[in-house]
């Protein structure tokens, strides 16, 4: 049996940086809304905050999972057309402890792409055609853990309470705004103006959004850290992410639009750099290997039960162009 390659303590320690900075995030978001709340209407504002949140929460129209992948014109992959993957995703699901596997779509796109959609209880995971065609089957593998690890971890509820805090704080921001300036020419008359709420309330929809742009890069970090456990190969990732960096940067795009991609800083992006998660990828690995990329080599294909098959002739899972 092949040992393991996750370094336990490694694991750990990036399993609790990534938790603290969650917490942290959605603590100055809420911490933040409701500051700007109190500022506008005292103890009444909190209670304006916490109501409003759940009313979103509870009551705001949600997309159903369905609906998403009708949307993107998804068709659903039966078990017989892709055994190996659906019993991987079948694995990965008790392995983090979902009461059932996601079922598996397939999206006709060129686009190089996967998500989730669902709850724990109901879930999906799509890829894409362009996916399919560039990733080899451990990779693809290990795309499907991520995926399954943001459902695991409740993700889409996550980055769904963040936008709710968002859009209040911004409504809240806006509100106040409108305030102040309405009794500005009153105060200006009568002399001196506290100008901190105004600038308090002008740099809370900012604020809110860096913070929610930081815990999706940070739910990413998370996801990543969870597939790599589950399938006990962080190379398979970090193999898939590296080949994604360079299919979504080629050569045509490179030449006509230098330096176009994610914004930079990087603190405005909404994932992180590549270089940075599988810098993290690799620092979880006991021993390194001189190898083939990056100064690391890869081994078999070791995912457990699943044996994977590479890519048929005449198009993938039986569908035709």
């Amino acid at each position: 049996m092949r040992a393991a390659s996750i370094d336990p303590a490694r694991f750990s320690s990036h399993r609790g940086l990534n938790r603290l900075q969650t917490l942290l995030l959605l603590g100055l978001m809420t911490g933040y809304a409701g500051f700007v709340g109190w500022m506008l209407w005292g103890p009444d504002g909190l209670w304006f905050l916490v109501i409003w949140g759940a009313f979103l929460l509870l009551f705001s129209p949600q997309l159903s999972a369905r609906w998403v992948l009708r949307m993107y014109g998804a068709r659903a992959v039966p078990p017989d057309q892709a055994p190996e993957y659906h019993q991987a995703l079948s694995v990965l699901a008790g392995r983090v402890g979902l009461p059932g596997p996601p079922s598996l779509w397939w999206v006709p796109s060129p686009m190089v792409n996967a998500f989730a959609v669902g709850s724990r209880d109901a879930s999906a995971i799509a890829v894409t055609d362009g996916l399919l065609r560039t990733l080899s089957p451990r990779e693809l593998v290990a795309v499907l853990a991520h995926e399954t690890a943001h459902i695991a971890h409740g993700d889409l509820f996550v980055m769904g309470l963040a936008d709710v805090i968002s859009r209040i704080t911004s409504a809240m921001s806006f509100v106040g705004l409108v305030l102040i300036f309405m009794s500005l020419p009153q105060a200006l008359a009568g002399g001196d103006v506290d100008w901190w709420p105004l600038i308090l309330l002008a740099a809370a929809p900012q604020v809110s959004l860096l913070a929610q742009l930081g815990l999706s890069r940070t739910r990413e970090f998370d996801a990543d850290l969870t597939a790599a456990r589950l399938t006990d190969d962080p190379d398979g990732l970090a193999s898939a992410l590296l080949k994604l960096e360079r299919v979504q940067n080629g050569f045509l795009r490179r030449i006509f639009f230098p330096g176009r991609g994610l914004p930079e800083p990087s603190w405005l992006r909404t994932h992180p750099t590549t270089e940075e998660r599988v810098r993290r990828l690799r620092d979880l690995r006991p021993e390194r290997t001189p190898g083939a990329w990056g100064g690391y080599s890869f081994e078999p294909p070791s995912f457990p039960h699943v044996r994977l098959r590479q890519r048929p002739r005449g198009g993938w899972w039986g569908y035709w162009y």
